[in-house]
């Protein structure tokens, strides 16, 4: 009997049709922003999405190799889209030195696709701090309890450093913001929203800045 693991997988035929509505140039918002409101909205209530606010951000280190993660977006307006990290992660070293960064969010129940591709900068302290009031007490714990991307011994070492902090600060007790833990604002330079199609006649619409400082949108072949 052949073990499941065993079994050959025919990834030449692994494809899906895409039926949905399409996305016209008559219709896209007047910035991008805008537009990914209206298919925030959409993926958030009706899209079937666990996370639909899960995003890959790539970024890349000063000699242009890159890396890539999942992060979760928690803020976004017409100055950029927000996340927060430690400063000492992997992506936050690449961002100090190499300020562009893409991000993407693949909602795929919906046969869409959002490219954002933009320069990253760090969001002042009173910000970082507002939003990490609203993080559950466990999270805060967790903010100082992991030295982002660095080596560890064990899982036994994660554990038994939060419980010390746990037991420092208790539920109810106020948790400093950590000094090297705080967000980071996407400013879009370029936006590409991609609704799948019949026959791999996908939509790519992009929107790009011109010269004025608004934005134009472009119509991408699939």
């Amino acid at each position: 009997m052949t073990e499941p693991d065993a079994v050959p997988l025919d990834l030449a035929s692994m494809r899906r049709q895409y039926r949905a509505a399409g996305l016209s140039e008559n219709g896209a918002a007047a910035t991008p922003v805008e537009q990914f409101a209206r298919w925030f909205r959409q993926a958030a209530t009706a899209g079937g999405l666990f996370e639909p606010n899960a995003m890959v951000v790539s970024t890349a280190d000063a000699e242009g190799r890159p890396s890539s993660r999942t992060v979760l977006l928690k803020h976004f307006d017409e100055r950029g889209f927000v996340f927060y990290t430690n400063y000492e992660s992997r992506k936050a070293r690449e961002l100090a030195v190499n300020r562009h960064v893409s991000l993407l969010f693949p909602w795929h129940p919906m046969a869409r696709q959002v490219i954002v591709s933009g320069v990253a900068e760090r969001t002042g302290r009173d910000e970082t701090a507002a939003y990490f009031r609203t993080r559950p007490h466990g999270s805060q714990l967790g903010a100082w309890a992991s030295a982002q991307s660095s080596v560890v011994d064990s899982r036994e070492e994660l554990d038994v450093g939060y419980a010390k902090l746990a037991a420092r600060y208790p539920e109810g007790e106020r948790v400093p913001v950590p000094p090297h833990w705080g967000g980071f604002r996407v400013a879009p330079r370029a936006v590409e929203f991609w609704q799948g199609r019949e026959n791999r006649l996908h939509d790519r619409l992009r929107y790009v800045t011109d010269e004025a400082g608004g934005w134009r949108v472009e119509r991408l072949s699939p």
